[in-house]
């Protein structure tokens, strides 16, 4: 009877744990999804509704035309193709760089191979506003300044990125490396052929975080750009504010803000299932 009792009070618990986590996540995902909603619902709204109070939630009348003047205000095809070009490069680089790093920590043996990694993973310690004015020189002694090159060379390489392949490659199994070195595979061999294609899930972790930073990247691009013709798109948002000399046109910015989302939205949605299941593998070993 103790033992029936006893199954039965942790069922309950067990199910009002269970409500109590769904009422927690529904509230932070409704506090997540309001201000998106709320951005969506701007940019469909006349200039003169924007700034009523107290504030509409649904637009009275739906003005399409926000979109069309949003792009033909600035030119947003030049600032989403500099995106695009910051935001593939500073992925597929970050990839490559520390993917390769991560099985050198992982795997290699070299004298002081772990001093190094810790080393390098202090940087991530360090904040972005420390490194801007050596990062700036650095820039301008390559001639990278007011070039897109100059955005995306440093988010090519990434300490956390690179501390997530190492834990990654960690939970591989050794056989696999060991089997091929006795077939003659080298450890280039091994890495391309063997390596590459088990570490999908946390290649497509890294892929989306850093497509997202890059995207949304302003402080940077500020920095190293001057011209319009390289400035990217949330540089180019900005300028909505300096065009205008009586009220900030939000209706518009609304409207940019929207369609500026739609590539990350499709690279989260591409990408959810390795998303999830790269979070799920990824080990903490070592």
């Amino acid at each position: 009877m103790k033992s029936i009792g006893w199954r039965a009070s942790y069922k309950r618990s067990q199910r009002m744990g269970d409500v109590l986590a769904w009422l927690v996540l529904s509230v932070l995902g409704i506090s997540f999804a309001v201000p998106f909603l709320w951005m969506v619902a701007t940019s469909f709204k006349s200039m003169s509704e924007v700034y009523t109070f107290p504030p509409t939630i649904i637009p009275r009348v739906f003005h399409w035309e926000n979109y069309v003047q949003a792009w033909q205000a600035l030119p947003f095809g030049t600032f989403f193709l500099n995106n695009a070009i910051v935001s593939l490069a500073s992925t597929a680089g970050a990839i490559v760089t520390c993917s390769m790093a991560g099985y050198s920590f992982a795997r290699l043996r070299y004298p002081g191979r772990d001093r190094i990694f810790l080393a390098y993973l202090g940087t991530i310690m360090i904040p972005f506003p420390v490194l801007m004015i050596p990062l700036f020189i650095v820039m301008r002694n390559l001639g990278l300044v007011d070039k897109l090159p100059g955005v995306f060379l440093p988010a090519m390489f990434s300490a956390w990125g690179t501390f997530l392949m190492r834990q990654f490659i960690l939970t591989l199994p050794r056989e696999l490396e060991e089997a091929a070195r006795v077939d003659g595979a080298s450890f280039y061999a091994i890495f391309w052929r063997i390596i590459l294609p088990l570490i999908k899930p946390v290649t497509a972790t890294l892929g989306i975080f850093t497509f997202l930073s890059s995207w949304n990247q302003f402080l940077w691009p500020l920095i190293i750009i001057n011209s319009i013709d390289n400035k990217t798109l949330p540089l180019g948002l900005t300028m909505f504010q300096s065009q205008q000399l009586g009220r900030t046109p939000w209706d518009l910015i609304m409207a940019s803000a929207t369609f500026s989302i739609i590539p990350i939205l499709i690279v989260f949605v591409l990408g959810q299932k390795y998303y999830v299941r790269g979070i799920a593998l990824t080990g903490i070993k070592g």
